[in-house]
């Protein structure tokens, strides 16, 4: 049955087949067939445009279109036969039919556009007497949705944290923030190899001054300083690398030097 929804467009002029967008597409949808990007079935496209921030070319964008309804359980199996994660939630198929609010800019989910805060920005941010000012200079700060040219990138001290750690560790802003460049995400619920693909794509493109990865004590929290030690292998740099153990107490509970 067709019914009028959002799809994601690939315009082949403009794709270069490099790859980037693959990874960032949580159903699966997108995979490179004869060096361009490509959706594999409509149906596993949900058309939130998750995947428009990860393109330097700007091949991707969202349309609206009179095609197959988005199928969760289509996709489902597709991730499943992968070998690929399936997402905890994803949005039923009268959900994405919902009107666009008319205060949305069109073209993709606005929380993927790329921002750097300028310093003036920065000291605008309200606060109580007594609170630590936000020290946050960018915008997206997830792992999956940051592409690797994002100006913000270039020369950075970058700060790769755990989803947890920012609620664990309440000064985060005053004592790691500060000066670096925040990558968020999760080395559990997230895929791994994704991760260890788009670190790579990061270093590079940008030669980062240093890394510094915040993991909590968890043991499924240990693999994000591996992800990114491989990465830094792949690309072949040596930036100076650390990593910091937060405690579920929200103590730091040791620091080490690790070596790409």
């Amino acid at each position: 049955m067709k019914v009028k929804r959002k799809l994601i467009r690939i315009d082949e002029d403009l794709c270069n087949g490099c790859g980037q967008c693959v990874p960032s597409c949580a159903e699966g949808a997108l995979r490179i067939i004869d060096g361009k990007a490509r959706l594999v079935a409509e149906r596993f496209c949900d058309g939130l445009g998750a995947c428009l921030g990860e393109c330097p070319t700007g091949a991707l964008r969202v349309v609206e279109v009179e095609t197959e309804d988005f199928d969760p359980e289509a996709v489902a199996a597709h991730l499943t036969e992968q070998g690929r994660p399936v997402p905890g939630h994803m949005p039923r198929p009268e959900e994405l039919r919902l009107e666009r609010p008319a205060s949305r800019p069109a073209g993709g989910c606005p929380g993927s556009r790329v921002v750097s805060m300028t310093p003036c920005q920065a000291a605008n941010q309200p606060r109580t007497m007594g609170s630590p000012a936000a020290a946050l200079s960018h915008w997206p700060v997830q792992i999956r949705l940051v592409p690797p040219h994002a100006p913000f990138l270039k020369d950075a001290d970058l700060l790769v944290t755990a989803d947890c750690a920012p609620a664990a560790y309440p000064s985060l802003h005053a004592d790691f923030l500060p000066g670096r460049v925040l990558l968020l995400g999760c080395p559990k619920f997230d895929d791994a190899a994704a991760y260890e693909d788009k670190f790579t794509a990061i270093f590079q493109a940008n030669l980062p001054r240093s890394v510094t990865v915040l993991e909590m004590e968890v043991p499924c929290c240990s693999g994000l300083s591996r992800i990114v030690q491989a990465a830094m292998r792949r690309a072949g740099i040596a930036a100076p690398l650390e990593k910091v153990v937060i405690g579920l107490d929200g103590r730091v509970l040791g620091r080490q030097p690790l070596a790409a």
